[in-house]
Order: structure tokens, then sequence, then C-alpha cells
């Protein structure tokens, strides 16, 4: 073999004109057979498949078995040509022509290797830079709808106000569960009524997520426009309160069928109950699939979906049209329908399916002919999908509540315990046996205290404090919104729940010095005017003309909080605005 190599060497020298006459060939011989033997032993040594050859500078892709047939280059015009020899038992491999070898690239490659094994794993500060294949980061569709998969992801919350909080949870986190921890960490009062919200702007789409829902899996399915909104929803299990104003009997078809009228407690039963068949009946509007037009038909909501009468009102199978299924659907209010969808009336929702993409021919678009419609479409679409579930989350804070009160409740200690009613009238002090005295000189004391805290607000009322405190001490209330429109007081009392006692305070835009406040009653939201009116040169704020006058604004809440008087109904909730 060598003699071949030898003779080939010396045929390409000749031919490129590196061997001269002066050369010692025989040196040269020697040479050269020292260096195939060392290039031989690299190439067929154990250490072939497992050393990545670099070729142009670049790591190869794929390591050739010494057992296969080399390929040789196509020789450069004027240079020899190496012929194929095919190998044989006793030449496990053959040389060919290839590309130079950058031996310092392939050392500091290794060095590069050996120094970052040998260095401990170190976490990375920030997992959010990273690429989206590994980032944690939850974008809205990153994940296909189903189960999440184990781990810890990030959420934004947006506020009222448009600012956002970042919040890490956990793939099983419900969205009961990340309302509390933003309730404890924005150091709200916890009253069960905060809720989080589905909102997709583009397509003006708001919906309140149930509180068995996971909050990682909702945010999977959303597009990416759409966000989370923390805000507080009153109405959002009012209807297991007061049924019947949101079940009105001309829709419930039991109720029409019967000529009479359902308890609270069986009208609930029958939608909470899979082996009853309630049914929600009446007219809506329906958007034509694209078609700019509506079209009025009368509707039935029933556990298998909705439908619509192509005959009149008629229920018979042969004249129902389905519409919308229940079980692979969410039901959201529109509000942006009169300006965007262009619907007859203000009362708008729609059926989106869960596969939908934000499309907007795949919504249902429907519209209804007042708010306690409305309100009834979308609460009986909640119970049909949910059933008990939703009777669960309604009763799990309650127990919760009824369980902390049980170990909440002031203890007296062994001090209090050992106090006693004493009668200091005369020379000397008594213990006061009697029951009745003893009840009966605590009242005569609560009376003195009171004389005295209203003759210190007496003489301290003409101070210019006093009265610039009582003109600006309501800034501070939850309930106190400011300058904002009347359409604007309207907007938060609709995402709030339009529950009765619901109410706000803003400034008068008609009068500056005058205060509105803002209450909703039986769905329907009316407008009271708090004048400032002037007596032996002290200012107060009356409801009624002057018959009832406040020192300010928050002795006159407290007071309608307790005492209706000229209201449709006392003041329950207060529309409260937080920032995250």
């Amino acid at each position: 073999m060598h003699s071949v190599q030898i003779v080939l060497l010396i045929e390409l020298a000749h031919r490129t004109g590196y061997l001269h006459d002066d050369v010692d060939l025989e040196a040269l011989v020697n040479d050269m057979n020292s260096s195939l033997e060392s290039l031989y032993s690299t190439c067929s040594g154990p250490q072939t498949e497992s050393t990545p050859l670099l070729h142009n500078g670049q790591i190869s892709s794929s390591h050739h078995h010494h057992h296969h047939h080399v390929q040789h280059n196509q020789p450069r015009p004027g240079q020899g040509q190496l012929t194929n020899v095919s190998p044989d038992s006793s030449q496990p491999g053959l040389l060919r022509r290839s590309q130079p070898m950058h031996i310092l690239a392939v050392r500091r490659l290794q060095e590069e290797e050996l120094r970052t094994s040998s260095l401990p794993a170190i976490p990375n500060p920030f997992p959010e830079l990273c690429s989206p294949a590994s980032s944690p980061v939850l974008s809205p569709g990153s994940l296909p709808p189903g189960e999440p998969s184990a781990g810890i992801y990030i959420v934004k919350i947006f506020s009222e106000d448009g600012m956002g909080k970042v919040v890490e949870i956990p793939a099983d986190m419900t969205a009961r569960d990340l309302c509390q921890l933003l309730v404890y960490k924005s150091h709200c009062v916890d009253d069960n009524s905060w809720a989080l919200v589905e909102h997709q702007p583009l397509l003006g789409l708001e919906r309140c997520l149930e509180d068995h829902e996971l909050v990682v899996q909702v945010q999977a399915s959303m597009n990416s426009d759409s966000r989370f909104l923390f805000r507080k929803n009153y109405a959002k299990y009012e209807f297991f309160r007061n049924p019947q104003t949101f079940f009105p009997e001309h829709m419930v078809a039991w109720c029409q069928e019967t000529n009479r009228t359902i308890p609270p407690s069986q009208l609930l039963q029958n939608f909470l109950v899979t082996s009853s068949c309630p049914e929600i009946q009446g007219y809506l509007y329906v958007k034509e699939v694209g078609r700019k037009s509506w079209k009025k038909v009368y509707m039935f909501l029933r556990r298998s979906g909705l439908y619509c009468s192509t005959k009149g009102t008629s229920k018979e199978p042969r004249h129902l049209q389905f519409l919308a299924d229940l079980e692979d659907s969410n039901i959201f209010t529109v509000i942006t329908g009169k300006k965007q969808h262009g619907a007859p009336t203000d009362y708008e929702f729609c059926i989106k399916p869960n596969k939908c993409r934000g499309e907007l021919k795949e919504l249902r678009m429907l519209c209804a002919e007042d708010e306690q419609g409305r309100t009834c479409w979308i609460t009986a679409f909640r119970l049909f999908k949910y059933g008990i579930v939703l009777y669960q989350n309604y009763k799990i804070p309650l127990q919760r509540k009824n369980l902390l009160a049980h170990f909440s409740s002031p203890v007296r200690s062994v001090s209090e315990n050992s106090l006693v009613a004493m009668d200091f009238s005369g020379r000397t002090g008594r213990v006061i046996d009697n029951p009745v005295e003893a009840q009966s000189a605590a009242m005569e004391e609560g009376h003195a205290w009171r004389k005295r805290s209203q003759r210190m607000n007496v003489l301290g009322s003409h101070s210019p404090l006093h009265s610039s405190l009582s003109s600006v001490i309501h800034i501070a209330q939850l309930w106190f919104h400011g300058r904002i429109t009347r359409e604007e007081s309207h907007r938060i009392i609709h995402q709030q729940g339009q529950v009765d006692g619901l109410f706000l305070l803003r400034v008068s835009q008609s009068n500056p010095k005058a205060f509105v406040l803002t209450l909703c009653h039986h769905q329907k939201i009316k407008h009271f005017q708090i004048l400032p009116c002037e007596e032996d040169g002290e200012v107060f704020f009356s409801l009624d003309d002057g018959a009832t006058k406040f020192t300010d604004l928050i002795q006159l809440v407290e007071f309608y909080q307790l005492n209706r008087g000229v209201l449709p109904c006392k003041l329950k909730h207060p529309c409260t605005v937080v920032a995250l």
C-alpha cells in the first residue's frame, strides 16, 4: 500500500511542479510515511465518530463510518487526481482530500465546553426575556385549550384606571383564588363581590369568569388583544337571593303554562336540578350572519341549547331552528352594541363558541328589549350550563364567613368579666347589684357622652377648619367619584351589577356647588341632587329640600344606609374603583 501511495505522491509532485532535482527523495518519502501513519491513526481510531469535524469553520452535522466508499473532490485544473481504490479487509479506511481543519477553533470550542460544563447551573433572573419557546410567560393563545400543564405562569391583571399588575399563579388556580390574592395584595375589603372579567376590546365583549374556572385555561383560549379586569360585581349571585327579579313570569314557560306564580325556592330548584326542563322564552333581535340587519324572532332557551321559532311563537319541533350550543360556548355582554354592530337597543349580548378566535361571523349576536330581559337570558344561560356548581360557588363564601365569625367573635378577658357597675353619685361609690338599674345607668352615661360630643361640635362648627373639612372630607371615600359625567356613572353602575341599592356620589355638572347621588333600583338608574343649604351661618347638605340636613356627605350617606327616607331603597353597595 505504501508503494502505491508513494507513486501517487511523486506523480502529484511532478505535475504540480513542487518536486525538483535537488530534493532528497528518500527523506521526502520517510516524511510522507510518518505523516500518513499519524493521520491514519487519527481517522481510523475509536474517536473518529465522536470527534466533530469543522468544514470551513462549521461543525459537521454528519459523521461517515469507515466502511463507506470515500467520494473524492474534483481536482482543480492542472492538479493531479487521486483514483478511487475499493477498501478490503487489509485496508480499514482511505484518506480523501478535504477542507483544512482549524485546530485553534477546535481547541477553543473544547475549552469552552469544558468551562461551561464545570460551572454550576445558575437560574435565569429574567425568564420573561427568554425565547417564547422556553419562556414561562403565558401569552393568550400559547396553550391549547384543555387542562393546563403543571408549573408557574405569569398573568397580567388590569384595574379600572388602566394600570396593570403582574401576578405569578399556579396552573390550577381558580378565578376565586386569584381574586382573593388580589384583594390581599391591594388591601381591599373582602366582601365576596370581587370578580375577574374577561375583556375583549376589539369586539367590545365582556364576561365575568365563574369562580371555579381555571385562569390559565381561560387565558390560553383568549385572543392576543384580550385582558383580565379586576372589579366589583354585586350581581354575580344576586339571583339566588332575589330570583323573581331576575326571572319575570312572562319569560318563564312554566308560569305561562300553569297560569300561577312559582315560589322563589321552587323556581331556582327547577334550574338547578338536571331532571327538570325549565325554559326561557321571549322575543329577541338576532343579527343575520354576514349582514348588518337585525331580525326580531321568538326564542327558546333550554338545556340543550338556544332555538328560534320559524313560525311565530310555535314550539313544535318542526318549527324550531337550532342556533347555539351551551356546553361549548360562553355568553358575553356587548358594551359597544349600537356603535359597533348597529344594534336596535342598548341591551345587546352574544354567544361566542370556545373555538372562535375573534371572527365576528362566528358570534351569535342577540339584543333584548330592556335590561331585565337581557339579565334574564344571561342568568338562565349560566344556570343551564353550570347548574349546581353555581350554587356551590355561592355557598362557599357564606360557609367560610360563618366559620370565621365563630373564631373572630370578640372574647371578653378575665379583667372585663370582673368589671361591675358602680354608682358615684354620693359621697362614696357603691356597686349596683340590680341589673335593671345597671342598664339604666349605662344608658344615661351614653346620653351624657352624646350631649358632650354635640356641644363640642357646635362650639367648633364656626371655625374655618371645621367648614373646610366638611367640604372635602368625602373625597377619600370609595363611593365618591369626583367630576364624572352622567354617562360615565351609568357605565360604572352597569359594570358593577345593577342590583338594588348600588350607588355612587359625584359632583353635579349643572351646579358646581351641588352633588348628585346615582342610585340603582329595580335595574333602573335614578339621580338625586344634593343641594347645600345655609342656616345660622353654617352650611348643611340636604337631599330633600332642607327637611333633613347633614354637616357633610359622610353623615348623609350613613343616614340613608340605615333609613330609606325619600329614596326608593336604602344605600347598600358602594361603587368602588380600586387601583392595583
